[in-house]
């Protein structure tokens, strides 16, 4: 098993520091401090702290400065990284970015969104949540309190995840995904084919919309509650003063 790390976007509502930066190189340690480190610094911990040797990270946006700090983070993690290119990162939404990634599905991995400060707890949780046959399985915040712009996630008890969207009553809700996932090697090639047909409908849709695809199929998808920890998707400067402070903890 290998991680796997989105980090193809521009994030806009970042600037002026995704002027020159994807949103995975955004530093989140302590104001000011420029040096400090970012998001995807975070991940890699993460991976190598529960044993990965191994990373692919999926580049686009200033795709420049990912490549220019790989030896770096290959050292100061000690993992393998491999980085993959997606040649539409600025057209198109992550359902394309993540099939860009499909052949490191193969291996088994552990997908993180680049822009989710998380402790390594999350990684731990979905390891353990393994066997019985899963393929897929999510990381589930069954505790905050949700709202419109979540993305949220019905499940049943016996069937697994039924509904994966934002545009859902908060109230409908099982909790909010958070943006990590396990993926064995033997569901690769049922998520990328997902994908490729939610790019081709419409490219600006999430890869989210690849597991809704999976579950309209029948393909099960299950879910591990993380409990009540820490985490925060950053998208503008509100949440990255809220990953300033969660990440100062781990």
């Amino acid at each position: 098993m290998i991680g796997l790390v989105l980090a193809a976007g521009a994030g806009r509502r970042l600037r002026p520091y995704t002027d020159s930066l994807p949103k995975a190189l955004v530093p989140v340690g302590p104001a000011g401090d420029e040096d400090g480190p970012t998001v995807l610094d975070l991940t890699l911990a993460n991976f190598a702290e529960i044993g990965l040797t191994e990373a692919a990270v999926i580049v686009g946006y200033r795709k420049e400065a990912v490549y220019e700090r790989q030896a770096a983070l290959e050292e100061k993690y000690g993992l393998k990284l491999t980085l993959i290119d997606n040649d539409r990162a600025e057209e198109w939404n992550n359902a394309y970015s993540l099939w860009c990634g499909r052949d490191a599905l193969a291996d088994g991995v552990i997908l993180a969104n680049g822009d989710t400060v998380h402790p390594v707890s999350v990684e731990r949780t979905l390891l353990a949540a393994r066997g019985d046959g899963k393929r897929i399985i999510l990381a589930l915040d069954t505790v905050k309190e949700l709202a419109d712009e979540e993305m949220k996630v019905v499940v049943d008890p016996e069937k697994g995840v039924r509904r994966i969207t934002k545009l859902m009553d908060p109230a409908e809700a099982t909790g909010e995904y958070i943006g990590v996932t396990l993926i064995e090697g033997k569901a690769a090639a049922d998520l990328a084919d997902a994908l490729k047909t939610v790019w081709e409908t419409d490219p600006q849709q999430f890869y989210e919309h690849g597991y809704q695809e999976l579950v309209d199929r029948g393909f099960t998808i299950d879910v591990a509650p993380i409990g009540e920890v820490p985490w925060v998707e950053i998208d503008n400067h509100e949440d990255l003063a809220r990953g300033r402070e969660i990440a100062c903890r781990y």
